[in-house]
């Protein structure tokens, strides 16, 4: 169960769009997610009532194309797991809607079972183990 959120400048609907499937694809090809666990936030910011910042940090030098993915799910993955999902984040989000790999900035925040609520007030995962997502 993750929870994705997509914040880019300027890229338009169907940029944004193609961007959101880059990134559930990536997380169902390289963790294992079901096919219907989606649930993103996808915001285009239009540089004057919202902007995004940048800069060149660690030698990769980024543009406005910057492309910022956060995604929450419970913890359990591998680091070899987790570089297989950037990658793949990243190559998708070039096939599908033309970003640059160097502009595709990806957050992993992790937590546990007790701190998701999927609905009516219950901690799900608590009251019915699933597997990682």
């Amino acid at each position: 169960m993750p929870f994705v959120r997509i914040d880019t400048l300027r890229a338009g609907p169907e940029r944004l769009a193609a961007l959101g499937r880059a990134v559930h694809e990536a997380l169902t090809e390289t963790l294992g997610l079901p096919p219907d666990d989606r649930f993103q936030i996808l915001t285009d910011h239009d540089g004057t009532n919202g902007t995004l910042r940048h800069g060149d940090y660690l030698g990769v030098r980024r543009d406005d194309g910057i492309v910022y993915v956060s995604i929450t799910l419970r913890s359990g993955r591998t680091a070899a797991q987790k570089q297989a999902l950037y990658h793949r984040i990243a190559g998708l989000a070039h096939a599908y809607a033309g970003t640059e790999p160097r502009n595709v900035f990806v957050v992993l925040t992790e937590n546990e079972s007790a701190d998701w609520s999927l609905g009516e007030g219950a901690a799900q995962y608590l009251e019915r183990p699933r597997p990682p997502a």
